[in-house]
């Protein structure tokens, strides 16, 4: 079965074939964090979603060369570093680390790069393809000593959005629409330097300055993928102006197909409402963490829905995640048993029909589908298991299968990954019990059943398990 996929360029599903003449290599850019603070979940939804991509192409055979961006120098990192009186690189560093962390607790895998725009090497590729752009009559130098892309110059502008330039208007909040431009759209290339900018400056034929946001994922995209790719995702906020840039730079100085798949994902809401830190449901996954929900839990809860339906983040979703994962936990750890133990084997096999799960995320990743392929194959095995129909050989062939939709999925569990927030409650018990503060141990031995786990005292001390021993 052929994989689709929906082209946000031409809105339909799209049959996907690789640029490359044997069809098995894939290369892929996905748009990263800008490194001012802790990424939010609404930025793991993408990562998550992007994750679910890559695995199941190689799922099916395909070699993924991934590309992931860090935007490490723009108005909101600088402001940042300003504001807490230290280097950008600095004030960045923190921000790096707490996101690989944060990747590696959702099972995201690694891409093959994470380029930082203050490369010193990508900062000069993105002179050059400014200079390129110049020369073409793409791009200018305003009164003001920034470099502008020369919208009207270039046909296309417009395609990926699906909007009339015409209709274009000054958003009136950004400083750059206050510039003597060309064109109310025609956007910042090379930045001159000021003030504001600090410390904050790299040399150009323009003047010092710093580069535009837009710029900074061509010329990596360009220097580590070359000039076609055939996979670009993001969420919906950045098909606007960020990736309509990208196709316009990228395709300005190539003068050839910039990307064959564009790819993205739709908002995350907080309880039917749009995450805002004034009302609150502003949540980073550090958050979640400290109310005691492991890694796994929130992948489930990210991957559950369809990339491109809104997903509307709640408690109570969070909770059918948890028991969505009990589900599988208990199911993998009767056919374990039954692995080791069961003497029949007339039960079916996954070759009778185990090929449900990868048919319904080739339609476009649709793992409504696939998931309730899952769980269907769930139900059906343990019913066959209590029949005492499904014996050895067949409970450790579905337990391969298994493994199988796993290296997509990702969801087995470790046994050991309890919460940050969890631990330092059963710290602070550990410590009122050494201090033989039994109602203050109580106390805290519910909260940490509250969260979901529980805490256990036996000669060696305490141990912390999940909640039902899963």
């Amino acid at each position: 079965m052929s994989l689709h996929l929906f082209n946000t360029y031409s809105r339909a599903l799209e049959e996907f074939r690789p640029l490359e003449p044997d069809g098995r290599k894939v290369s892929m850019y996905t748009c990263g964090p800008t490194v001012y603070s802790h990424a939010h979940i609404g930025n793991f939804r993408a990562y998550v979603f992007e994750d679910l991509l890559q695995r199941h192409l190689e799922f099916r055979g395909y070699e993924v060369e991934r590309v992931m961006n860090i935007t490490d120098v723009d108005d909101k990192t600088i402001r940042g570093s300003l504001a807490a009186g230290v280097p950008l690189s600095e004030f960045t560093a923190p921000f790096k680390r707490a996101f690989f962390e944060d990747l590696e607790t959702l099972r995201i895998k690694p891409a093959g790069a994470y380029p930082e725009a203050t490369d010193g090497g990508h900062i000069r590729a993105m002179i050059a393809m400014i200079a390129k752009l110049i020369s073409r009559g793409l791009a200018y130098q305003a009164e003001d000593k920034s470099v502008y892309y020369r919208i009207k110059n270039f046909p296309e502008y417009g395609r990926l959005a699906h909007f009339d330039l015409s209709e274009l208007r000054s958003s009136g909040r950004i400083k750059s629409d206050e510039y003597d431009k060309e064109h109310v759209g025609d956007f910042a290339l090379w930045k001159a330097w000021d003030e504001a900018d600090g410390a904050v400056r790299w040399e150009s034929p323009w003047g010092p300055g710093r580069p535009g946001w837009h710029i900074e994922c061509s010329a990596m995209s360009t220097q580590l993928l070359g000039g076609q790719i055939d996979i670009h995702c993001g969420g919906v906020d950045n098909i606007f102006p960020h990736h309509e840039a990208e196709i316009a730079q990228t395709e300005g100085c190539t003068g050839q197909k910039f990307v064959r798949y564009w790819l993205h994902c739709a908002h995350l809401q907080v309880e039917g409402q749009k995450m805002s830190k004034s009302l609150g449901n502003f949540h980073t996954l550090r958050d979640l963490l400290a109310k005691g929900y492991s890694g796994r839990e929130i992948r489930f809860a990210l991957i559950r829905v369809h990339y491109r339906a809104p997903l509307n983040f709640t408690w109570e979703g969070m909770e059918e995640a948890r028991q969505a994962l009990t589900r599988i936990d208990g199911w993998l750890e009767r056919f374990r048993e039954a692995a080791a133990s069961a003497p029949h084997e007339t039960g079916s096999s996954p070759q009778a029909g185990g090929e449900g799960f990868g048919d319904a995320l080739d339609e476009d990743l649709n793992i409504s589908a696939a998931l309730g392929f899952l769980f269907e194959t769930i139900r059906e095995t343990n019913r066959l298991l209590d029949q005492g129909s499904l014996g050895q050989q067949t409970a450790a062939a579905w337990l391969a299968w298994w493994q199988r939709i796993d290296t997509v999925l990702a969801l087995t569990s470790s046994g050991d990954e309890i919460p940050a927030g969890v631990l330092q409650v059963a710290e602070e018990r550990r410590e009122a019990r050494l201090a033989k503060d039994w109602r203050k141990s109580d106390e805290l031995r519910d909260q940490i059943a509250a969260l979901g786990w529980e805490a256990r005292d036996g000669k060696d001390g305490q141990k912390i398990t999940k909640r039902g021993g899963l």
